[in-house]
């Protein structure tokens, strides 16, 4: 759960796979060159990790963002999967994110889990369940086949799960698509196109956007110098690395760093970000 403002510095990051609920307020996601919106009104799936840049807003009347969120974990989705019946194939769609309209019943499930914080002595038996229970209104709902497709090993979106789950492994080094592809069993423009729909950007651009982001979390909380991260993150060039550093962040790295890090020491210790 997070409340309250948050520096957008920390919403740029590496997404992990969830369900994010707004309760207050409202948040912009972008990834790649898309752009989603949502509020309490609506509830956001993303099936794959993703790089991500938000903005949250308080609600109409001031008071602040507040929203939950919960990681999709492959294996409890294909736990739950194997209780429910079949359903139909996903007609080819890719996607690794999207909006929908949130649900009386799934709200109802997503409060009975946030009131179990003044209840610690339930959660080891309550959670558990309450989880089962989101993920079933999800899987009920518009979104449900993106959970369906990343908890089944041979659908389109799976195999380009298990393909970001690499890049992000091993960012640093020369990407190889065609290693890729093979190893989603798709030839390299099929998979291309699938990891486009899927992701908003290309395999080349998703590498690009991880080294970047991780190269800004060691320039801010590690003091690694401009140089250094570059070259920790796989660039040869600090030139190119500062240039599209610049790029996506809207400043030189050593400037933006310095801007975070001063405004870091003057306000409190920021919530965990959902």
């Amino acid at each position: 759960m997070v409340q309250g403002s948050i520096p957008e510095h920390e919403l740029a990051a590496v997404y992990d796979p969830m369900v994010n609920l707004i309760l207050r307020g409202s948040k912009s996601l972008t990834v790649g060159g898309r752009t989603v919106r949502y509020d309490p009104a609506t509830y956001f799936v993303m099936s794959v990790d993703l790089p991500a840049a938000g903005v949250v807003r308080p609600s109409a009347l001031g008071e602040p963002y507040l929203a939950v969120s919960l990681t999709l974990e492959p294996r409890v989705l294909a736990g739950l999967l194997s209780d429910l019946p079949d359903a139909p194939p996903s007609a080819g769609r890719d996607a690794g994110f999207a909006v929908a309209s949130t649900t009386a019943e799934l709200l109802d499930a997503w409060l009975r889990m946030m009131r179990l914080m003044r209840h610690p002595a339930d959660i080891p038996a309550l959670a558990p369940a309450y989880e089962r229970e989101i993920l079933y209104r999800v899987l009920q709902g518009p979104m449900g086949w993106m959970l369906r497709d990343i908890a089944l090993p041979d659908t389109a979106l799976a195999r380009v799960h298990a393909a970001i789950k690499r890049i992000r492994r091993d960012y640093m080094h020369p990407l190889r698509t065609a290693e890729l592809a093979h190893g989603a069993a798709m030839s390299v423009s099929a998979f291309h196109r699938h990891f486009k729909a899927v992701t908003a950007m290309s395999p080349l651009q998703y590498q690009k956007q991880t080294r970047l982001l991780k190269a800004r979390l060691l320039l801010i909380a590690h003091g690694r110098s401009v140089a250094a991260a570059a070259h920790e993150v796989g660039y040869e060039s600090p030139t190119q690395f500062s240039r599209e550093y610049a790029r996506l962040f809207g400043r030189p790295p050593a400037r933006d760093s310095a801007q975070i890090i001063s405004a870091m020491k003057t306000r409190p210790a920021a919530p965990d970000i959902v």
